[in-house]
């Protein structure tokens, strides 16, 4: 049993526990489990008390099969046990690799599988639940003739990025259109809107959607996009997608130019040939978080595979710089998202 999620004295206990069992013929089922730790928290106030934070925060205390969970409110002790999502420490400190095969996949139905690098829908994980003002970034996967239907989203702001295939777009503003590869889409929630987003093509489509959490709540929504024809706006250099409405400047997304949202934030993209080199400047009491989405990459010596990401943090008081170095073979096409630290 793992038992990452409790303290040391109280993995102390723990252990004691399961040692007592030592002697028998049979080891202590799942079942019985939830009614040890509940004798042993008796003698530990520190267990207890860690236990009751865990069952007010997340549900209460059972054991269920773990290919059974479904929901976050289940099975406090099959959640100590499930795999966490894989984090490696980089050689640099500041650098935390988050490898592929570490994120959960969904696959909630035939014609959708994504990858979540947080907890979200079905998925929990205590240790994953955002990244700064970071909440969401799915990885989706969608088949031809399929879609997300018309659903709604309130005070947060929404982007997408497609990767490959077509995306189709219409919302309850009465915004309709469709975007190609390269091409960035954004909502801003705000008081409330429904849209659907569908791939109405023959093609496999897979795109990038990230949330990010707004400054204030109650904005009034918005939509808009950006279609990029050509890659030589990313070629070999980070294009900027999208930055806050204080550093554009702005009151209103003028339709051209990098989007702005009610946050600061920052999203660059790249498509980098073989052994290409770029530099990114990472600001005191900055933080991004990047994903090589086809391709490696390696940043400042760690080594990224396609759909790897990692974070970078800056120190608070000295910048952090941050060398992109694309595969010599494969080439890299990655996105990061710079913001501000909490």
């Amino acid at each position: 049993m793992s038992t990452l999620l409790l303290p040391r004295l109280a993995r102390s206990q723990l252990a004691n526990l399961c040692s007592s069992t030592s002697s028998r013929k049979a080891s202590p089922t799942l079942e019985s489990i939830p009614r040890r730790l509940a004798a042993a928290s008796h003698q530990s106030p520190l267990l207890q008390s860690r236990l009751t934070q865990l069952s007010e925060s997340k549900g209460p205390l059972t054991a269920k099969p773990v290919r059974k969970l479904s929901s976050p409110s289940q099975a406090l002790v099959t959640r100590a046990l499930r795999t966490q999502v894989e984090t490696s420490p980089s050689k640099n400190m500041s650098l935390r690799l988050i490898p592929n095969k570490g994120l959960y996949v969904s696959t909630p139905t035939w014609w959708l599988e994504s990858r979540f690098h947080f907890s979200f829908a079905e998925h929990y994980d205590p240790k994953r639940t955002d990244f700064g003002v970071l909440r969401v970034l799915n990885d989706d996967l969608v088949q031809p003739h399929s879609g997300f239907g018309t659903h709604p989203h309130r005070d947060m702001e929404i982007f997408t990025y497609v990767v490959n295939g077509e995306l189709w777009h219409k919302d309850s503003m009465g915004m309709a259109e469709s975007l190609p590869r390269g091409s960035a889409q954004y909502l801003s929630a705000g008081t409330g809107i429904t849209h659907s987003e569908m791939n109405n093509g023959d093609k496999l489509l897979r795109f990038l959607q990230i949330w990010i959490k707004p400054d204030a709540r109650g904005y009034k929504p918005n939509y808009g996009s950006r279609q990029f024809p050509s890659k030589e706006v990313r070629h070999n250099q980070l294009q900027q997608l999208l930055t806050s409405y204080k550093r554009a400047a702005s009151e209103e997304d003028t339709g051209s130019g990098v989007i702005p949202i009610h946050q600061d934030a920052n999203i660059y993209v790249s498509e980098a040939d073989p052994g290409v080199k770029q530099e990114f400047t990472l600001e005191k009491g900055r933080q991004a978080y990047l994903v090589c989405i086809e391709g490696a990459l390696s940043v400042n010596g760690t080594d990224m595979e396609e759909r790897d990401a990692l974070e970078a943090v800056a120190p608070k008081t000295d910048a952090l710089p941050l060398n992109l170095e694309a595969d010599a073979q494969k080439g890299a096409h990655f996105l990061m998202i710079e913001m501000a630290q909490p």
